[in-house]
This record gives C-alpha cells, sequence and structure tokens, in this order.
C-alpha cells in the first residue's frame, strides 16, 4: 500500500511540475531564462481574443485553365516552327480548346501526330473547313481541367502560407474549403490593409520584348499589330511622388516569367538613395535570360508585374549573370513587399476576397476579461456547493477542480493548442463536468456507508461502482468533442479542443487524484466516521 501510495503521488507531482514548466511562459514569460522561454511557447489565443484578420479568399480557377492552354499554345507555336510544319495561325477558343488552321491535309495530319505525341491529355475534335483553309480543334480532358483546377488551389494554398510566413505572422491558420475558397487567420496583425494587398497579389511577373515600330498613340485608339498588347508603363516622379501611367505596346508573347526565379531582395540604388528589388534567376532562368539579351542587344525589354510595365530598359549588353533588377521609385515597404510575393511564387491564378473581417484588439481583451469572469464565476459557485452540499469531501472535490484547470490549461499550452472564446466556454463546460464524477462517487460512498460499511471500505466500493459510469458518460461526450473537432471549423473546433482536453484531465484528476487524496488522509489511521 505504501509503496502505491508513492508511486501514484510521484505521477501526481511529475504531472504538476510539467505543468508548471509549460504554464511559465504563459504568466512569467518576460522573466524567464532564455532556454526556458525558447524551449516552451506560451498559451496561444485565437483571433476572437488577440485581434487580427478573418480573410476568405475565392480562387479564380478558370484563369488557372487558361493559363494552361496559353502556356500549351506557347509549346505548340515553338514544336510546329522546330518541326517544320507550315501552319497559318494557332490560337485558344472558348472552351477550353485550341485550334491550329493549316493549309492541307497532310499538314495536319503532322500536326495530329504531333499533338498526340507531346500532349496526351489534349482530345481531338471534330475539324472544320473554312476559305480552303483545315482547321485542327483539340480540348483538354475533363480529368486534366479537374487536375489543373485542383492544382491551382493548392497552389494558391502554399503560395499564400510562403507569403504569410514571410510577412511574421505568429500562429497563422490557412485552410482549404469547399468550392475553391481559402480560409486565412492572421493573430495579432497590425496593419489590414498591407496584409490584403500582400496576399492578394497576384504577382505574376514577366519579360516581354516592346514592339519598337508600334505606335502607342495608335495601339490607345483599339489600333494593335497583330500579336501585341497595350500595356501602361509605371512612371514616377522622384521629385513629387506623382506617379503618371506612360502608354507602351508589347508583344504578347513572354520571353521569360518569374517562374525561373531563385531570390528577390530589396536593394539600395546608391545613385538615388532608394530601394529596389534584385531578382536572381535560377540555373535555367539564367541560361534562357542570356539568351534572350543576347539576340536582343539595342532593344527594349518590358519588366512586367501584374499587367504594369515597371520598368522597359534597354539591353546595352548580353547579361550572363542571371540577373535583374525591378525600379520604380519604391518606398521601403513597398520593395519589400515586392521582395516577398516573389520569392514566395506567384499565384497560379488571381484570387478575391470574399469575406473580410478584422477583430480589433480591445475587443478581443473585452473577451478576455469577460471570459475570465464567466471561469470564475462558475467556478466560485461550484466550489461554494460542493463545500456545502459534501462538506469535508466537497474540499477534496474542489482542490481536484483547481488542479483539473491548471491541467487542461498545461495540455492546451504542451499540445500547442490554441485558445479561443469558444474555448473558455469548453473550460467553464469542463468545470461543471468535473465535479458530476465527484458527485456519482461521493453519492456511492454514501450509499456503502448507509448500509454499515467502514469508511475505508465506503471508499473503495463507491470508486469500483461508479468507475464504469463515469468513463460511459465521458468517453461519449468525448466522441462527440472528437466529431465536432475533426468537421467543425473555426469557433466549433476551438470548442472541441479545451472539451476533449478538458474530459481527460477531469478523468485524470476526479479519479485518479481525488482517490490519492482518500488514500492520503486515511494512511493507516482508523477513521470512524467520514464527512460526507
Amino acid at each position: 500500500m505504501a509503496r502505491s501510495l508513492k508511486l501514484r503521488g510521484g505521477l501526481v507531482l511529475l504531472c504538476l511540475l510539467l505543468s508548471f514548466i509549460s504554464l511559465a511562459p504563459t504568466f512569467w514569460g518576460g522573466s524567464l531564462p532564455g532556454w526556458w522561454a525558447r524551449s516552451f511557447d506560451p498559451i496561444h489565443l485565437g483571433l476572437d481574443l488577440q485581434g487580427g484578420m478573418h480573410l476568405v479568399l475565392g480562387v479564380d480557377v478558370d484563369k488557372a485553365v487558361e493559363s494552361r492552354l496559353d502556356s500549351t499554345l506557347d509549346q505548340v507555336e515553338s514544336l510546329l516552327a522546330e518541326k517544320d510544319v507550315i501552319f497559318k495561325r494557332a490560337e485558344r477558343l472558348p472552351g477550353e480548346r485550341l485550334a491550329v488552321t493549316v493549309y492541307d491535309e497532310d499538314s495536319g495530319k503532322a500536326v495530329d501526330a504531333l499533338m498526340q505525341e507531346n500532349f496526351p491529355t489534349l482530345e481531338a475534335m471534330t475539324l472544320s473547313q473554312e476559305g480552303g483553309y483545315i482547321q485542327k480543334n483539340y480540348r483538354l480532358s475533363d480529368q486534366e481541367i479537374v487536375n489543373i483546377r485542383d492544382y491551382a488551389i493548392r497552389q494558391a494554398l502554399e503560395t499564400l502560407r510562403n507569403r504569410v510566413d514571410q510577412f511574421g505572422v505568429s500562429e497563422p491558420t490557412l485552410q482549404m474549403q469547399s468550392d475553391d475558397r481559402i480560409l486565412i487567420q492572421l493573430p495579432g496583425i497590425q496593419d489590414p490593409d498591407r496584409a490584403i494587398a500582400l496576399l492578394g497579389k497576384t504577382a505574376r511577373l514577366e519579360f516581354k520584348m516592346v514592339a519598337e515600330d508600334a505606335n502607342p498613340e495608335d495601339a490607345v485608339n483599339g489600333m494593335l499589330p497583330p500579336g501585341t498588347q497595350l500595356l501602361y508603363e509605371r512612371d514616377v516622379n522622384r521629385q513629387t511622388g506623382e506617379v503618371r501611367e506612360t502608354p507602351l505596346v508589347v508583344y504578347e508573347k513572354t520571353a521569360l516569367t518569374g517562374d525561373l526565379l531563385a531570390d528577390a531582395q530589396v536593394r539600395i540604388d546608391t545613385r538615388f538613395n532608394e530601394p529596389y528589388v534584385g531578382i536572381d534567376f535560377n540555373p535555367v532562368g539564367a541560361k534562357r535570360f542570356d539568351q534572350i539579351t543576347a539576340a536582343n542587344v539595342g532593344k527594349r525589354m518590358a519588366i512586367v508585374l501584374d499587367d504594369t510595365v515597371y520598368s522597359a530598359p534597354v539591353i546595352r549588353e548580353r547579361i550572363s549573370g542571371g540577373s535583374a533588377q525591378i525600379s520604380g521609385a519604391f518606398n521601403e515597404q513597398e520593395a519589400t513587399d515586392l521582395a516577398i510575393v516573389l520569392r514566395a511564387g506567384s499565384l497560379p491564378a488571381p484570387v478575391k476576397i470574399l469575406e473580410n473581417r478584422t477583430v480589433g484588439p480591445s475587443l478581443g481583451r473585452d473577451s478576455i476579461n469577460q471570459g475570465i469572469v464567466s471561469v470564475v464565476v462558475g467556478g466560485l459557485l461550484v466550489v461554494l456547493g460542493m463545500a456545502i452540499y459534501y462538506r469535508l469531501s466537497g474540499l477534496v472535490a474542489n482542490i481536484v477542480l483547481v488542479l483539473n484547470v491548471f491541467f487542461i490549461l498545461a495540455l492546451l499550452s504542451l499540445f500547442k493548442a490554441t485558445l479561443t472564446l469558444p474555448g473558455i466556454a469548453g473550460i467553464v463546460l469542463t468545470i461543471g463536468m468535473a465535479v458530476d464524477a465527484n458527485v456519482l462517487i461521493f453519492e456511492r460512498i454514501r450509499e456503502e456507508l448507509r448500509l454499515g460499511k467502514t469508511v475505508r471500505n465506503a471508499i473503495d466500493a463507491g470508486y469500483a461502482k461508479a468507475f464504469l459510469t463515469i468513463i460511459d458518460a465521458n468517453v461519449t461526450t468525448l466522441i462527440a468533442a472528437l466529431v465536432l473537432f475533426q468537421f467543425g471549423t473555426g469557433p466549433v473546433k476551438g470548442f472541441a479542443v479545451t472539451l476533449s482536453v478538458g474530459i481527460v484531465s477531469s478523468l485524470f484528476t476526479a479519479i485518479f487524484v481525488s482517490r490519492l487524496i482518500f488514500d492520503l488522509f486515511l494512511g493507516n489511521r482508523h477513521i470512524k466516521r467520514m464527512s460526507i
């Protein structure tokens, strides 16, 4: 018996020590040794408690399909030229389709062979003839469209996560939802407008050659040469800061994309003492950049970000180092944000904000205060009721109740769970459920005492007979909490977390710790009466 008491007492003391170590950063984080504070995190507060942003973004997956078709179209044109297949034009058509127009059937057969060999995800459609030309039609398979849409959402989620990580937000939440949506929660965010701009920026970086022989004024009036497009160059007056947009005609075909970037960093232009973004290509991009600059010395290359020309410098010489720069009279924050989105990668498809809620820190503080008040008031009422009804035995239940709350907070800290306002509600509910087990045990003990059993035998019988009932009630509640956690979102999941942790903790304290207190009190003494 003495050995059993020592083992059980040692286990409880170990749990108390671990709980104290894990909770210390929450209550005394600033005064702890550095290694302690670094090894254990404080309890993380949810969005509703510390303030922050709640965003739901919609991914335009149709644009991702169009981008894939555009990329495929570029490859088709390159392969046709490489194989010396004579064709009139290749174009993208509505309905996830591509069309290649040729002059005769032999060229049509060559196109079919090339498409079948290199693009197995494209399905041949009925050809059409017009004006003596043959138009070969192809469309993406249904499965490939599904794959592109799914990949676009997953890639967008990963890109947004990279941006958030570099933005410096602690404990962000990013997860996919149904209907092409992504949920983002950013606790403690201080600059909502900057966060929205950073997350919503597509950041599609392209290098396009300027059509030198095209007249921008004619292009503004709708007269564009074939194969070109009208963009606007962002020109910032260094003295006044005024932004002016100048029309510029560039070739539609992209010479190089930002997908081949290896790094992007903010650097300082010593001539004007202004920040700019220096970019470095990976080996494939560096080789391609070298080829482009070598073939276009004396011509202008436009650096295009999200269809805006940031600069269009003249290529003075071949650039073989694989480096370039994006300048545009940025301030330091703009340059930093641009570097972040370029390093994180461009979004595979545009995103739009479907829901935007900002929770202020003052509202979060009020929620914390009200939550603490609810826990304290609920706990005091339970403590008072147990003390009045069960007397000294009620004191044991109250000690166990305090330990239970202590263990719940410790488990939340150890598992790096996030405490939310519904989570506080779960703690309040757990306080009521925790004493329920003691009530069952105490009533059983009372029955045994009425039958004339000794105090020790009554306690043994009370715990033994109430054990299965307590386990059954708590396990069924735990199953419900786990279902809520698995299928719930946001507040529901926060409630499920604290409820699950609370059930495990209350089982341990109500059955194990309270029994240990009774056994320590009885010891080898012969007790005739019990205050219950």
